[in-house]
């Protein structure tokens, strides 16, 4: 790629400066006029969406550490796996795995994060950007029972995707772990 300034632009309080520079560079800057913005560019989770979301039984979670290497996991525990404290901040368990706290981690040395939900049913999609905290007491806690800790998300940023190239998937049950003998 050729080298190129970043510009100031009238959608630099939408975008970062590389986004800016690239939709000048690839012609695209026009498409986001102030109406687009207001309608695939939100400050908060709207309240159609909160019960899709609670509902949601995973989503993917993007981390980075404060060098910018980047985590990505998957974050499963079936519906109410989300839970919508207001328009502006969610909560969701942290489980128990494999004791590397890759995402926690990154977390709290970097608290920004990419939260994706898919519908695999209907394809639609949702990226929720913010800054977490992770908490291991307080009354958070309470609303995720056996959860050691909870990381809450306060919304900077919502993105609705459309359902295009989502591929339709059909759920599956989760077989049950074999008891230990």
């Amino acid at each position: 790629m050729a080298e190129f300034s970043l510009p100031e632009t009238r959608n630099s309080a939408a975008f970062n400066p590389g986004e800016t520079a690239l939709q000048q560079r690839w012609q695209t800057e026009s498409l986001w006029d102030e109406a687009r913005r207001r309608r695939l560019l939100w400050d908060r989770i709207p309240p159609e969406l909160h019960a899709r979301i609670e509902g949601a039984p995973f989503f993917f979670l993007a981390t980075s550490s404060p060098d910018g290497h980047c985590d990505c996991s998957f974050k499963g525990g079936g519906p109410r796996l989300i839970r919508i404290l207001d328009e502006k901040t969610f909560a969701f368990p942290d489980f128990d795995g494999n004791g590397a706290f890759m995402s926690l981690g990154n977390i709290f040395m970097n608290p920004h994060v990419g939260c994706l939900f898919i519908d695999f049913s209907d394809g639609s999609r949702l990226r929720v950007n913010g800054r977490a905290a992770v908490l291991d007491a307080g009354p958070l806690l309470d609303l995720f029972p056996g959860s050691p800790r909870v990381v809450r998300v306060d919304v900077e940023q919502v993105v609705p995707n459309c359902a295009q190239h989502v591929p339709r998937l059909v759920p599956q049950p989760v077989p049950q772990a074999a008891p230990a003998n």
